[in-house]
């Protein structure tokens, strides 16, 4: 509804995605090849590999739904007053309800197992700056780099880019976090069992809920620890990031 040129949301949202999520999975691979040459390998099902795909398709559903709403409200001329910043607190509580029933074990703590969303951070900050070159005018670097920093979690970034910045940063936060859960998949079944924790890294927020199962079969069971402790600390940290990077982005408005 307040997007001048929706279809300009799209090509950034392409490439912010594509670039974080290799760039995470680059990142880590690279790591554990210096630390840690051994791996325990799953194995793939194309069973969980169409259910996830499912599961995106619903959110593309929902979004456009959305869209149709929105246009029919539009040309209603009918004012209505909503604020998509209670969502968003509504989630970080559900997420904390979540956290509370899951059972952690202090092997969990280990290095290798916190270097998965280090890499993950890391690979989504070098491709930052990369992209702000690729895209140069009319993004900042610091608008690029809070884009990057969703790491799948869409229901919360799309939100807070539009509460804080604009609706336009907003739907690219929103397309580049359905985006990356889409490439996470992908990379999940195609090289999750020979490159398993590359593939966790890449899945950012969602390897400790959507892409779990997935993670579980294709990774393999040694691995659900790195996929439980890189999605938890990768959901704590797009709030604090965005909204570090995007208090930025309003000094520059």
């Amino acid at each position: 509804n307040h997007i001048q040129n929706p279809a300009a949301i799209l090509p950034p949202a392409l490439l912010i995605a594509l670039t974080t999520s290799i760039g995470s999975f680059s990142i880590c691979l690279l790591t554990f090849k210096l630390v840690d040459r051994q791996s325990v390998q799953g194995k793939i099902s194309f069973h969980l590999f169409i259910n996830a795909l499912k599961n995106i398709a619903k959110a593309f559903l929902a979004l456009g739904i959305g869209i149709l709403l929105g246009a029919i409200v539009n040309l209603s001329n009918v004012n209505i007053a909503f604020n998509s910043w209670y969502l968003l607190l509504v989630f970080i509580f559900l997420i904390g309800v979540e956290l509370a029933f899951t059972s952690f074990d202090r092997s969990w703590l280990s290095w290798k197992i916190l270097l998965v969303p280090v890499a993950a951070f890391m690979g989504s900050c070098l491709a930052s700056v990369l992209n702000y070159f690729l895209l140069s005018d009319p993004y900042k670097l610091n608008e690029v780099m809070a884009l990057a920093q969703g790491y799948g979690w869409y229901s919360m970034s799309g939100i807070l880019f539009t509460e804080l910045h604009s609706a336009k940063l907003g739907g690219i936060a929103l397309l580049t976090d359905l985006f990356r859960e889409i490439f996470a998949i992908l990379l999940m079944y195609c090289l999750g069992w020979r490159f398993p924790r590359s593939a966790i890294s890449s899945a950012g927020a969602t390897s400790m809920d959507v892409t779990l199962a997935m993670g579980k079969q294709s990774c393999g069971k040694y691995y659900v620890p790195h996929a439980m402790m890189s999605g938890l600390i990768l959901s704590l940290l797009p709030p604090i990031d965005n909204s570090v990077f995007k208090s930025e982005i309003l000094m520059n408005i």
